[in-house]
């Protein structure tokens, strides 16, 4: 768990890779949760024999949108920041689903931290103090050498 106390100290580390995140276990039951969150029912995710049978990745694989919405869990678990009063996801630069993520895998994710900008406070709040942070973060299977996502992350925080 890496702590970054303080504004200054998260600027100073841009271009660095920051945190790496506690290994998480895919399962089918989150894999069939996602699917009815999200109506993405196709039988690679959610049906195990017939994955199992004709799937070219021999195993049902978790949708990629569940491996990208792990983010912020994963960047969790690798920092935190004991001033920040708010955070918010700001969205995404870019995303690639790289490799597939056979159900039953761990991940974890590797951050680095690209750019901080400073930025306005909220116009109901104008004491805060506002950074946006833009993370590259590769979300790593283990026992593969190749990532299953990398994402360009935006967040603001407010101190």
């Amino acid at each position: 768990m890496r702590t970054i106390a303080s504004l200054e100290e998260l600027e100073g580390l841009q271009g660095q890779e920051v945190a790496v995140s506690d290994w998480t276990e895919i399962t089918q039951h989150q894999v069939n949760l996602f699917a009815e969150a999200t109506g993405d029912h196709q039988w690679i995710h959610v049906d195990p024999e017939r994955a199992r049978r004709e799937s070219p990745f021999g195993a049902p694989v978790a949708h990629g949108f569940l491996t990208l919405s792990l983010l912020p869990a994963l960047m969790q678990s690798a920092m935190q920041m004991p001033g920040v009063k708010i955070g918010v996801n700001y969205g995404l630069n870019r995303v690639r689903f790289t490799a597939p993520v056979p159900v039953g895998s761990r991940l974890r994710a590797r951050i680095k931290l690209l750019k901080v900008e400073r930025i306005a406070p909220p116009p109901n709040a104008p004491d805060l103090v506002g950074a946006q942070s833009t993370w590259e973060v590769t979300i790593e299977r283990e026992g593969s050498d190749r990532p299953v996502c990398v994402a360009e992350s935006i967040s603001r925080r407010y101190s």
